[in-house]
């Protein structure tokens, strides 16, 4: 369908103005707090994970059977390649051949996150810092666990306690940002989306999450200027798209900000504030 342009007197726009402040804003709050940041499987633990090849793995393994750690890297890599179940057969084997290898029990329970094997991965996280009451990553991927299941205090509290730990993991900061913005925080959101953008200046979600936190804050030239950035650092992600597509609505060119929830849906089809957005420039019929 053709975008239609619509003429609006002042009076007009004003009130267009204050529905996108209240509708498209909340929306995006909403989004923002599913946006976890490159929280999968590639990002187990960067200090164990490798991109070697796994052949070349399992031959260091067979060289040295009964050292850990190779079982953990190479469960890693089957992790990056989405291989589950040989992730775990490999961490399973690790925390048999050593039952203190925290970092083993953290890189599976992220792999039982990832099967939906939530207690399971609680249970794995809670031994690793039973064992190292000091590692950031069991701290972070715990604090993702309750975050997804609505605790925000005991997330908030873990992805402190990681921060408190001189973690230089950018997704602390930013998942602890997403607590705080949702909580209406947004100062403080901003501060913890910066230093995540300063740790990982090429990942678009801090940049979007803290334009979000702008646009709470009636900011609307700097939530423009970090969801242009997040679009230029990658322009698969649907979020941006209908980030900026917000900023053209606020501003009253529907046909513009249309184009870009189109976008945005194009890219991920069940992403709701695009969806609303389109509704909102082009109709219910769009």
């Amino acid at each position: 369908m053709t975008a239609v342009m619509i003429r609006h007197n002042s009076s007009n726009r004003f009130k267009l103005a204050q529905s996108v402040l209240i509708i498209g804003v909340a929306a995006l709050l909403a989004s923002c707090q599913s946006a976890t940041m490159n929280d999968n499987v590639i990002a187990i633990d960067s200090t164990q994970g490798s991109q070697q090849n796994i052949a070349s793995l399992s031959a260091v393994i067979s060289s040295d059977p009964n050292n850990p750690e190779g079982y953990n890297v190479r469960g890693s890599a089957y992790g990056r390649a989405g291989d589950t179940r040989r992730a775990m057969d490999d961490f399973n084997q690790a925390i048999k051949l050593n039952p203190q290898y925290y970092q083993a029990y953290a890189n599976r329970a992220l792999i039982e996150r990832s099967m939906g094997r939530q207690v399971d991965a609680l249970n794995d996280y809670n031994k690793a810092l039973q064992i190292n009451p000091n590692y950031d990553v069991a701290y972070i991927g715990r604090g993702n666990l309750y975050r997804e299941a609505g605790q925000d205090n005991d997330a908030f509290a873990d992805f402190s306690r990681a921060i408190d730990l001189n973690t230089t993991d950018p997704r602390a900061y930013h998942n602890r940002g997403l607590i705080e913005q949702k909580r209406g925080q947004q100062e403080q959101a901003i501060a913890d989306f910066t230093i995540a953008i300063s740790l990982s200046p090429k990942s678009p979600q801090p940049y979007n999450g803290r334009g979000v936190s702008y646009l709470a804050l009636n900011d609307d030239a700097n939530a423009k200027a970090n969801f242009d950035k997040a679009l230029s650092l990658d322009q698969t992600v649907a979020e941006s798209w209908a980030n900026v597509g917000l900023i053209y609505e606020r501003q009253g060119d529907l046909q513009k900000a249309a184009s870009y929830y189109q976008k945005a849906k194009s890219l991920d089809p069940t992403y709701q504030p695009a969806i609303q957005g389109i509704s909102r420039t082009l109709g219910n019929g769009a």
